[in-house]
């Protein structure tokens, strides 16, 4: 399956399913507390930002909890309930522990609208940063067996159209929507630091 029949199955499912742009779940992530997923930082940002600004925690406005970064392209008017409601000029800076039971090469992408980046280990994979369309891009890592630190720092400029979708391909395996809850470190055993090499860096500059 290529990456553009994955994202359209996911669409057509998602409609299906009655989870359409016009739905009231949470867009970006819940309030509710998870120590497995990306937690995400909320920030208000300026509305002459034209890249991703930088993000200190201690100005963060609220706090958000995702398995799953899959928010396809649509109209975000909802605000972020029991947060704020603001719908424009924001951006969030999420982070997960992921730990990686098979080595290989993985690959990833991130489709955003407007600017995102993704680094392992602080090490940049992927450059989507800008005010943009939709806009998917692709790289690649060979990672080792062990834990790993994912970063994804996205911001929003003008109202309303929004999209943050994060898919992996596994070795071996076909595309899909990177889970947090696949990759949880064992309970019992050693957690040894896992190592990112052969990156091979997307970027729409």
């Amino acid at each position: 399956m290529n990456r553009r029949t994955f994202l359209l199955a996911g669409a057509a499912a998602r409609g299906a399913a009655g989870q359409g742009p016009a739905g009231k779940d949470p867009v970006f992530g819940t309030t509710v507390y998870s120590s497995t997923g990306f937690t995400g930082k909320i920030y208000y940002i300026s509305s002459e930002s034209e890249l991703l600004p930088r993000m200190r925690e201690s100005r963060a406005v609220g706090t958000l909890y995702a398995s799953s970064l899959e928010v396809m392209p649509q109209s975000f008017t909802q605000g972020f309930p029991g947060i704020t409601d603001r719908r424009e000029w924001f951006a969030i800076d999420y982070r997960a522990k992921v730990w990686i039971a098979r080595p290989g090469l993985y690959r990833f992408a991130l489709l955003s609208d407007d600017g995102a980046k993704f680094w392992i280990n602080e090490k940049l994979v992927i450059d989507n940063d800008g005010l943009h369309a939709p806009l998917e891009l692709a790289g690649s890592a060979r990672l080792s067996r062990g834990l790993f630190s994912f970063r994804i720092a996205y911001f929003q400029g003008p109202r309303f159209e929004v999209a943050l979708v994060f898919s992996v391909r596994p070795p071996g395996e076909a595309w899909s929507v990177f889970h947090t809850d696949r990759y949880v470190a064992p309970a019992a055993g050693e957690h040894p630091a896992g190592e990112v090499t052969e990156i091979k860096r997307a970027s729409n500059w």
